[in-house]
């Protein structure tokens, strides 16, 4: 996708970002797709449909991209956020994923599933909107008058030494075969994880009979790819020579007459596919500004998108309906979740989708490592608040946490200090 003008291939860029965004906003909405529901149903009552359907997302996103990045159609390298990079923030991913996950199960849903939640009618998920956008933003940038940030308050000091600079890239083909076969053991592995998880997705015959899973899995999972495939493959023509978004906003002053059109950031120009905490960092940094045009990324268009395609498709359903808080417990319950996916899905560098498909699309060990996170975060968050459904106040904290993990075979039964429900 050649075009003459840098401003042309913007628009491309954005315009086709709302298109895939809105059939994700749509798909989501048809097949009820959820990771927290996900996670749920298998704690809950030990249905593993929901879950496979992320799995086979995975999976897809994981076949698509190796098999493209082999044919040179994806950078997934050279990616925004960086998936692949040689730190590895291992802390930062763990600790993120943790409260990301616990955050999601308080505010009933993910970071998507928010977006998804508004296009549906969901007034609670508004103000979780709210209070992600305001961390997850302030986050990066620093507050009004300050050189300090939330990350360099509240966790640079502690969490950055901790981490591991490789010495090479940290995804799995290239920390198997070395940054000289990377190429090809990247398209190895990507073959190998994603045959082993179709076969384990497939195995389950109650899921070969669940269209919606299924369509779930395979759509969202080729929206990712759709969206990494046209974000590599966009070029403009420049004094006889083809560059990318990227590379051209950092010639900018060698090929453009004038910063008219001029994006505020290059890094947002880089290859990239769905992720939505940054994103919804993002739009408040837009209304803050006052809709400045030079503000537009593809995450912020995809965070427009998916509301738009839930919207759309919640009133083609007839399913729009108005939902506010339960109660003040309600409240607070979706307030501090909120907190946390704000702050877990910075730290993580990314959320169910950010991380948990694209990420782990470019077999990141950090993506990698945040996805278990989230699941575990997610998972424990669940099986405290049964027991504490359950057993009401006979029930500390301290039992349902140990008992939880005891559950979780982490630890051993001797511990265990509640009967099992």
């Amino acid at each position: 996708m050649i075009f003459e003008s840098f401003a042309e291939s913007l628009s491309f860029f954005l315009w086709s970002t709302f298109i895939i965004s809105i059939l994700l906003g749509v798909i989501v909405s048809k097949t009820n797709f959820c990771t927290m529901g996900a996670v749920s149903d298998m704690v809950n009552i030990g249905d593993y449909g929901r879950f496979r359907a992320w799995l086979l997302a995975i999976a897809v996103a994981i076949l698509g991209v190796s098999i493209l990045e082999y044919m040179g159609l994806v950078n997934a390298t050279d990616a925004f956020p960086p998936y692949r990079a040689p730190q590895l923030i291992y802390v930062e991913n763990i600790l993120g994923g943790i409260m990301f996950g616990i955050g999601m199960t308080y505010a009933s849903g993910c970071g998507n599933k928010t977006l998804i939640r508004i296009g549906g009618g969901n007034l609670k998920s508004i103000l979780v909107f709210i209070i992600i956008a305001l961390i997850a933003y302030y986050m990066t940038p620093p507050f009004p008058d300050s050189d300090k940030t939330l990350y360099s308050v509240l966790f640079y000091d502690w969490v950055n030494p901790l981490a591991i600079t490789l010495n090479s890239n940290q995804d799995i083909g290239t920390l198997i075969g070395g940054s000289e076969n990377a190429h090809t053991f990247r398209l190895i592995s990507g073959l190998i994880i994603a045959a082993g998880l179709l076969f384990y997705i497939f195995k389950a015959a109650d899921f070969r009979g669940s269209k919606d899973n299924i369509l779930a899995g395979l759509a969202i999972g080729l929206i990712i790819v759709t969206a990494w495939y046209t974000s590599s493959n966009i070029s403009i023509n420049a004094d006889d020579d083809s560059y990318s978004l990227s590379e051209y906003y950092s010639e900018w002053d060698m090929l453009a007459d004038n910063d008219e059109g001029k994006p505020a950031s290059g890094r947002t120009l880089s290859a990239q596919s769905f992720t939505f905490i940054n994103p919804i960092g993002q739009s408040y940094g837009y209304v803050k500004d006052r809709f400045a045009p030079s503000l537009l990324t593809f995450g912020l268009i995809s965070v427009f998108g998916v509301i738009f395609g839930s919207l759309l498709w919640s009133l083609i359903s007839k399913s729009f309906r108005f939902e506010w808080f339960v109660d003040s417990k309600d409240f607070l319950n979706h307030s501090i979740g909120a907190i946390l996916m704000g702050f877990g899905g910075v730290l993580g560098l990314g959320c169910t989708i950010g991380q948990g498909i694209t990420g782990v699309s470019t077999l990141a060990l950090g993506s990698i490592l945040t996805l278990i996170s989230i699941i575990f975060g997610s998972a424990l968050t669940m099986k405290i608040q049964y027991y504490k459904l359950v057993y009401e106040d006979e029930a500390t904290f301290a039992k349902c946490f140990i008992t939880a993990l005891v559950d979780m075979k982490l630890l051993p039964s001797s511990m265990r200090r509640l009967d099992a429900i």
